[in-house]
């Protein structure tokens, strides 16, 4: 059974490019949940490094989760806060210590206290805000801005990062003491092309979760539909999946998802082994259609269903090839002897009648036709 964390409060991340699931079923995934909770009973800074919508917060908050701090856990994004007021927001300020500054206010660290404080996208901090956190990762405390009385803090750090900090920091983009202060705990989660086993479980669980809103009955995925979700190469990651799973569910049929209901871009590169839709779709409709026929008779009761369908094949397919047996037996991929003795069983083949196929009966050669004057030959010259 795969392990799945999921935000506590879904609905309200319901337009955020986050991903809202992540399972554990890949081995690839199954190595860094490991990982994970090595690290999370530790008070060690994380770093978690993944693209974005692979589900970076999910583990951040799976560190807390596994931790034991008794405090709670706070979530901030680094690039949603404008330069001038990132450090007030991290921080805290006093009263008039900027204009708007009408009263004092906590920081996100303050906010954090004995818990968990999760910094998103820790790249896109200034150089100048990375100097102050650095300080307060190796003091403890925290100033207010307005203030120069130091705050204790007891906070445990994870930050996240969807860029290659090495080379930000080969650019002086980035702090280097900062990065190997960061950097005691690091987690790398693969994009989620790189953990194919977990797709199909995600999929599973964002169709449970989105059929219930829609009021829909149990959901199957046909054949394609699966080798399709397995084939494409997923740029947007999980969160891409997501809003995959819900159109799928807005558009198919007959509590069906097809490869065409996906909507997957034409444009994208495609994993080797991928299918062609459109060509699948012929195919899908014919099993849907078989499929429906058969549940049909299931849904009868009667007490030779076998029997029934065996009888149908073995007529409908003698009929299509014009009660040739030679054609039949090759259509249905069963020899010729077995063909009679189901025709002769159904009474499709008449005593007497049928016994040979006109593209049976063998015609001489022309060679074995001509007369032959060897024997005529011989008393001549005798």
């Amino acid at each position: 059974m795969h392990k799945i964390l999921t935000f506590p409060d879904s609905q309200a991340h319901q337009l955020s490019i986050r991903a809202k699931a992540l399972v554990f079923h890949d081995p690839v995934s199954l190595d860094v949940l490991v990982t994970t909770e090595m690290v999370a009973p530790s008070e060690a800074t994380v770093l978690i490094i993944g693209d974005t919508g692979t589900g970076k917060e999910l583990i951040a908050r799976h560190v807390h989760q596994q931790s034991g701090r008794s405090g709670p856990f706070v979530a901030v994004n680094c690039g949603a806060f404008s330069e001038n007021l990132i450090e007030a927001e991290l921080f805290g300020h006093e009263a008039g210590a900027y204009t708007g500054a009408q009263g004092a206010r906590a920081g996100w660290f303050e906010a954090a206290q004995h818990g968990t404080l999760f910094l998103d996208e820790i790249g896109d901090l200034p150089l100048a805000m990375q100097v102050k956190l650095l300080r307060v990762l190796q003091e403890r405390q925290v100033v207010r801005v307005g203030s120069r009385r130091p705050i204790d803090v007891d906070v445990r750090l994870v930050a996240a990062t969807n860029v290659d900090l090495i080379s930000a920091v080969e650019a002086g983009h980035f702090r280097a003491d900062l990065y190997y202060r960061l950097n005691i705990a690091a987690i790398n989660l693969p994009p989620l092309k790189s953990r194919p086993g977990d797709i199909l479980p995600l999929a599973s669980h964002f169709v449970n979760t989105y059929r219930s809103r829609l009021n829909l009955g149990p959901i199957e995925f046909s054949s394609n539909a699966r080798q399709l979700l397995l084939g494409y190469s997923w740029p947007g990651n999980i969160r891409e999946l997501e809003n995959v799973i819900h159109y799928a569910l807005i558009v198919c049929r007959d509590n069906v998802i097809r490869s065409a209901d996906l909507r997957l871009p034409d444009r994208v590169p495609l994993l080797p082994g991928q299918i062609s839709a459109a060509s699948a779709d012929v195919d899908e409709e014919e099993e849907c259609r078989l499929s429906k026929a058969l549940i049909k008779l299931f849904d009868c009761g009667s007490d030779a269903i076998y029997e029934q369908v065996e009888e149908m094949l073995v007529r409908l397919a003698f009929e299509h090839c014009d009660n040739n047996q030679v054609r039949t037996a090759r259509l249905l991929g069963i020899s010729r002897n077995i063909l009679r003795a189901q025709l002769k069983r159904f009474g499709l083949l008449a005593s007497g009648k049928g016994e040979v196929d006109a593209d049976e009966i063998e015609v001489p050669s022309i060679a074995s036709r001509r007369p032959d004057f060897s024997g005529e030959l011989a008393e001549q010259a005798g």
